[in-house]
């Protein structure tokens, strides 16, 4: 309810008495003082003199939500919530008394300034939704709009200031109206759909398949909620850091669930079984249930069967969603910005398609812009820089850590009620190289916990023989445990299902399709009748193996597919290799989408049949599939001596990588790239930094082979890849990476950054660290308890830590030459620091600024906060010599440039934007400063009209 419908409820004439009462009447002469009144002075619910209590202020607040919620339309919120909003907004009314302004800066404030502040200083609302929550925020800001028409009434108020003139009865109302025009209030009907959709969509996508678990007595679904595992997403940017780091490129990592945290567009990578969907689960239900967004699921194999991609108004229906939204819905939440698109499997729709559905996606972000959108995807189903011009972040999944890996089997054993076996699982992946090395992402480690289960603690060895098992025990095993008998008389054994599956299967690879109708399925099963199943139709056996082979699915009417895509790749090589296809796999080896086929057709492959294949990767001599052919290799058990030497040859002109391109491209080839890294002799600077970052990439799949490789890099002289060292430390165990690599690195230049427990013991195990960055809420004593000596850290950076308040502790830094101090609001005064031989600082989201103008020795100054008085010299230390001075826009926006020639030392200044454009006085101030070579203006900035910039005929440098 915004504030002009809530004032339209709540009749001026009827609640502003009520309003009144909280505040004492003007007495006899009080419009002759000659100061201010503190509002503490004017609220009767304070002082000796009191007229309310607080009690009577919560019957106030309570009778003001009454009326809105008795008045005729639809309730603004759930009317068990009354009471909890009342107490809300009597909260915020009782702050008034504690605000430390008088009545005059009130009315500068403006009602939703002063709402702010009574927010700010009332205890938060906890337990809220989301409409109860927005009709409090309105409440608040209509409450304030009364308290200052009743200010600007006041005899006292009046004699003091014109301000009556400017804020009329009149304004307000014109505002009231304004408010009603640009915010109609929303139909009731799409709040009604509403209350009806997100309910199903949490319920929806609230399951997890968890493979095995169903082979006795166990569910095969289990809630999300209970067994969803936040998985890590990747992405190397570029970062300019010119407080640091100018220009630093690093990998950045965050859970994969926070993807559109910061971004509205996502592009997500990942392969098989990595957890993609999985991931577009979790987010549609945590939408579903906040009520923050509204989510669509949009899988794409399911869309691309009707040909023509659905507009919004399709979105339900093409996904078989039994609701039927109001007319226009979609389309409205989209232009309000309130959607989040969840497009899922580009990687499962033919390569002919992903065009069409490029356009179709783009389309819908350009008509309805402000919404979030994430799009999933194998890593090289499309190219790096397919949506990048269209300011799309890209993120890849990460392979599963052995933490994730040891949560996983917890929970999956905790689910499956089968606690006797976690442990011996969890010895045989710290122990078992080649099985540790399976279980790299969700897929692998269900079906190595539903196969360790099954077989009594036996495990496989090896990539085929573990799918190998997988099969026998969906195919087979279960029915046979269970006494189950062939369902409408169809009898299968395990080696029939087999034939028609792989059919089925390379079906589908051969057509790039992932789905196909049942009639077609029905075609292909019938044609392999004659010789597996007796005299059962083809429409009984395909609903027998829909039924209980575990392996396929119905997701939708008329429409079959496999559980997952791995098993369509490895029983359509299968087939593939059984009838002499090589040329068939090859001739397709430039098709991302069979990447995986030609890795297990080289694992079906007899040993000739492998040399054929890889001979013939070899021959097109194209990188990424030497790649392929080098990957290969892994699942070439038995290969001749000589074909596997040219393939280690001929991957040896890919290796060393030169660039971090060709370092992500290396990858793909697995652990076995590790063997065949080189270095550190005999590479260039180039060179050993793209090793590393191989390495360190596949530090998660292989941790101890790709430490061994970090390990010879530890001494290494260049800077970029010493930071690759620091920067990959979260990919591998904290304390061990800290002392084989980390506590021997040349520390010239290197900033260590302690983000966690973990981190912070092993600080304070290694050498002493020059520069130090500290992220997190942490006391200024735990921070001293890590590094090991105070006196030998240089730079500071203390990072989004509201605990750090008294700067006293810092004297123990006694060489300390640069702090950065960013987002920590408790910080106050900077009085502390001139006892430091500071001269280069950086302060960012801090409280106050009380003492900067005695830091004298400053030569580098970066500043984003507001400030006090008119000019930059009320709070900069005018009697430093400062060379940079980079001002933000929370700078900017309250004092401009005023003052800034008192610098004339400054050599390099440079300006963010803020919503207060520059003046001709504020450039007056640039050209005033006589050594100023170097101007760096932000894109804002340099993209309004500069008609007021003088000449600078000492500039050399202008950046913008």
């Amino acid at each position: 309810m915004e504030p002009a419908v809530l004032g339209g409820k709540l009749a001026s004439g009827l609640i502003t008495p009520l309003l009144k009462k909280l505040f004492v009447p003007d007495a006899p002469g009080a419009g002759l003082v000659d100061r201010p009144i503190r509002l503490s002075s004017l609220v009767s619910f304070k002082g000796e003199k009191r007229t309310l209590t607080e009690k009577d202020v919560h019957k106030l607040a309570a009778h003001l939500v009454a009326r809105a919620v008795d008045s005729p339309g639809e309730a603004p919120f759930p009317p068990d919530e009354q009471t909890a909003v009342a107490d809300a907004l009597a909260r915020r009314l009782l702050a008034l008394g504690d605000l430390d302004m008088d009545d005059v800066q009130a009315v500068r404030l403006g009602h939703r300034e002063l709402a702010r502040q009574l927010e700010y200083g009332a205890p938060p609302p906890a337990g809220l939704s989301t409409d109860a929550r927005h009709f409090l925020g309105n409440a608040t800001e209509w409450a304030c709009l009364q308290i200052l028409e009743f200010f600007t009434r006041r005899s006292t108020f009046v004699a003091r200031t014109l301000v009556e003139q400017t804020r009329t009865q009149a304004e307000l109302i014109a505002r009231i109206d304004e408010l009603i025009t640009r915010s109609p209030r929303p139909g009731s009907q799409d709040r009604t759909f509403e209350r009806r959709y997100l309910p199903y969509v949490a319920e929806r996508h609230n399951h997890i398949t968890i493979y095995g678990i169903d082979l006795r007595d166990s569910p095969d679904r289990w809630p999300l909620e209970i067994a969803y595992l936040s998985l890590e997403a990747t992405a190397t940017e570029e970062h300019h850091l010119p407080d640091e780091h100018p220009g630093a490129s690093f990998t950045v990592q965050l859970p994969a669930e926070e993807a559109l945290s910061t971004h509205d567009r996502v592009l997500l990578r990942g392969d098989a079984g990595s957890g993609k969907t999985t991931l577009v689960q979790w987010l549609a239900m945590t939408a579903a249930r906040s009520g923050d967004r509204i989510p669509y699921v949009l899988p794409l194999r399911t869309l691309i069967r009707a040909g023509q991609l659905p507009p919004p108004a399709a979105f339900l229906s093409s996904t078989g969603c039994p609701h039927t939204p109001p007319e226009g819905w979609t389309e409205r939440v989209l232009t309000a910005g309130r959607a989040l698109v969840l497009v899922d499997g580009l990687d499962e729709i033919p390569s002919a398609d992903r065009h069409r559905t490029r356009d179709w996606l783009l389309s819908l972000i350009r008509a309805f812009p402000g919404n979030r959108w994430l799009l999933t995807s194998r890593p090289t189903a499309v190219r790096p820089d397919w949506l990048a011009g269209e300011s799309f972040r890209e993120l890849t999944l990460a392979p599963m850590r052995r933490p994730e890996v040891k949560t996983f089997v917890e929970r999956w054993h905790t689910a499956a009620q089968a606690p006797e076996y976690e442990g011996p699982l969890l010895d045989s992946l710290r122990t078992k190289r080649d099985l540790a090395r399976l279980a790299t992402n969700p897929l692998m480690c269900g079906l190595i916990c539903a196969l360790h289960r099954e077989r009594r603690g036996y495990l496989p060895t090896g990539r085929k023989e573990l799918y190998d098992a997988a099969l026998t025990m969906l195919l087979a095993r279960r029915d046979r445990e269970r006494g189950m008998g062939a369902l409408e008389g169809a009898e299968l054994g395990e080696e029939a299902q087999l034939e028609i599956l792989q059919r089925l299967a390379y079906a589908l690879v051969l057509s790039g399709r992932t789905e196909m109708d049942v009639e077609t399925a029905e075609g292909i099963v019938e044609r392999c009748l004659p010789t597996v199943a007796g005299q059962s139709d083809a429409r009984t056996v395909l609903r027998d193996l829909l039924l209980r082979s575990g392996l396929l699915r119905q997701p939708a009417d008329g429409v079959v597919d496999f559980v997952h895509r791995t098993f369509q790749d490895y029983l359509g090589a299968r087939y593939a290799v059984e009838e002499g296809h090589l040329d068939v796999l090859t001739s397709h080896a430039g098709d991302t989408q069979w990447e995986d086929v030609i890795r297990m057709a080289v694992a079906h492959a007899r040993p000739r049949e492998r040399v054929v294949l890889l001979r013939q990767l070899l021959a097109r001599d194209e990188p990424r599939l030497t790649l392929l052919a080098l990957a290969c290799l892994e699942h070439a058990t038995a290969l001749d001596p000589g074909v596997r030497a040219e393939v280690e040859e001929r991957a040896g002109a890919l290796i060393p990588p030169r660039t971090s391109d060709e370092a992500r491209s290396l990858t793909q080839a697995g652990p076995l790239a590790l063997e065949l890294l080189p270095g550190p002799e005999g590479l260039s600077a180039a060179e050993a930094l793209a090793v590393t970052v191989t390495a360190s990439l596949l530090g998660s799949e292989e941790p101890e082979a790709a430490m061994a490789v970090l390990r010879r890099f530890r001494e290494h002289p260049d800077l970029d890849v010493r930071r690759q060292l620091v920067g990959t430390w979260d990919r591998f165990d904290t304390r061990e990476y800290a002392f084989e690599v980390l506590d021997h690195l040349n520390r010239e230049e290197l900033y260590v950054r302690c983000d966690s427990d973990e981190k912070y013991a092993a600080l304070s195990l290694m050498r002493p660290w020059r520069s130090v960055t500290c992220v997190g809420s942490r006391f200024m004593a735990q921070i001293l308890d890590a590094v090991v000596d105070p006196t030998q850290v240089e730079t500071l950076s203390v990072i989004d830590n509201p605990r750090i308040v008294d700067l006293e502790e810092l004297s123990s830094f006694s060489s300390l030459n640069r702090l950065w101090l960013h987002r920590c609001s408790g910080v106050e005064s900077l009085a502390p620091l001139p006892e430091l031989p500071i001269t280069e600082l950086g302060l960012s989201g801090i409280g106050g600024v009380t003492g900067l103008r005695e830091l004298r020795s400053l030569t580098w100054l970066s500043l984003n906060r507001r400030l006090q008085g008119p000019s930059l010299a009320d709070s900069l230390p005018v009697e430093a010599p400062l060379r940079y001075l980079h001002l933000g826009p929370a700078t900017v926006g309250t004092v401009g440039l005023r003052g800034l020639s008192r610098w004339p030392t400054l050599t390099t200044l440079r300006i963010n934007a803020s919503s207060r454009p520059l003046t001709a006085a504020d450039w007056q101030e640039v050209a005033s400063l006589p050594a100023l070579t170097e101007l760096q203006l932000d894109d804002e900035l340099s993209q309004a009209p500069l008609s007021d910039m003088p000449e600078l005929p000492g500039l050399r440098i202008l950046q913008m």
